[in-house]
């Protein structure tokens, strides 16, 4: 039960890692139509996740790999459930790589509004339905006996998995105005900067409305009731969150971001220590759900793999803690003319 529970967390702190790389290139997509007005601006919003897009993205393989690895039978009813909404998050992505490469192959303006709008439709899709998917783990999704979902596309739909894909998309597009913030200089920074006040409140309002909607629509809290020393994980959340804001007071961007981060780590685990043990509750019928014992790997290949983890990983991080040091200088005018720039 140990080996089961260690890859449980593991699982859920791999999506709060992905969720902290590739949030904020969600959201400077999502921001994309709002804050470039200009062809330069534009620019300098892509280049500013361009280094590093593609590498914040290995971080989903790696959830995803992990679900499948240390928990089979979770991975099979997962993708055969929530098939439609997940190819659409993978076609989204897709549209979005593809955009970034091809935008600045042809120097027609028509051709550039069009990849325009595909950055934004690939980065907005995926920020708002993984905040639908996951809420509705959190609330239950109606799979049988047989792990056979009955239900379709909208059934996701419901008031409980949009107010979570609202959730999303206000996290990811506040760590995204705050990276815009890091990166950028003038009049682009000073956008930023308000729109992640502005964003702000509009992720209280959220994260308000959410917990108190999971309250009575969930079990998320049934575990800090039994355990209130897990309470600590939303204080934590709350101390980063407010901490955004007087970084943001004091043009410490640098600061307020790595506080935005610390604040998706929190809200993921509040999520994932509510789960637990489950992994993909029922809603229909809780001796239906999967959970972290009654669907994992054997105890053979659980050990293996934490072997592999516990030596790779930590390169992993330390490879991108390397990248995101290169990489953290202002985009300039003269780096727009740069071989690699987007």
């Amino acid at each position: 039960m140990i080996l089961q529970s260690t890859w449980f967390f593991l699982w859920g702190l791999l999506w709060a890692i992905f969720f902290i790389t590739d949030g904020f290139d969600f959201g400077i997509g999502t921001l994309y139509p709002f804050l470039g007005k200009s062809e330069e601006d534009r620019r300098m919003m892509i280049n500013a996740k361009g280094p590093l897009w593609d590498g914040n993205e290995v971080w989903l393989i790696a959830a995803g790999g992990v679900t499948f690895a240390a928990f089979p039978l979770v991975y099979a009813v997962m993708f055969s459930s929530l098939y439609s909404a997940l190819m659409l998050i993978l076609f989204a992505l897709i549209l979005r790589g593809v955009s970034f490469e091809f935008r600045g192959k042809v120097d027609d303006l028509r051709w550039k509004r069009v990849w325009d709008g595909c950055i934004f439709l690939g980065s907005f899709l995926p920020a708002l339905l993984f905040g639908v998917t996951f809420a509705n783990i959190f609330k239950g999704i109606p799979i049988d006996g047989n792990g056979i979902y009955q239900g379709n596309l909208l059934t996701l739909l419901n008031p409980y998995g949009i107010l979570g894909g609202l959730l999303f998309l206000a996290m990811f597009l506040e760590h995204g105005a705050l990276w815009l913030s890091v990166r950028t200089g003038g009049e682009l920074q000073q956008k930023a900067a308000k729109s992640a006040l502005m964003v702000w409140v509009a992720f209280l309002v959220l994260v308000v409305l959410f917990l108190a909607a999971s309250l009575f629509t969930t079990a998320l809290f049934d575990n800090y009731l039994a355990h209130p020393v897990l309470f600590i994980v939303p204080v934590l959340f709350v101390v980063a969150f407010f901490s955004i804001k007087g970084y943001l007071g004091k043009e410490e961007f640098v600061k307020a971001w790595l506080c935005s981060a610390a604040a998706i780590i929190c809200l993921t685990f509040f999520g994932i220590i509510g789960l637990f043990p489950n992994l993909f509750p029922s809603s229909i019928d809780p001796a239906n759900s999967l959970s972290a014992f009654n669907s994992s790997a054997s105890h053979l290949t659980l050990t293996i793999m934490l072997t592999v983890v516990l030596i790779f990983i930590p390169i992993v991080i330390a490879y991108q803690v390397w990248t995101y040091r290169l990489f953290m200088g202002k985009v300039t005018r003269e780096d727009l003319d740069g071989e690699g720039a987007y």
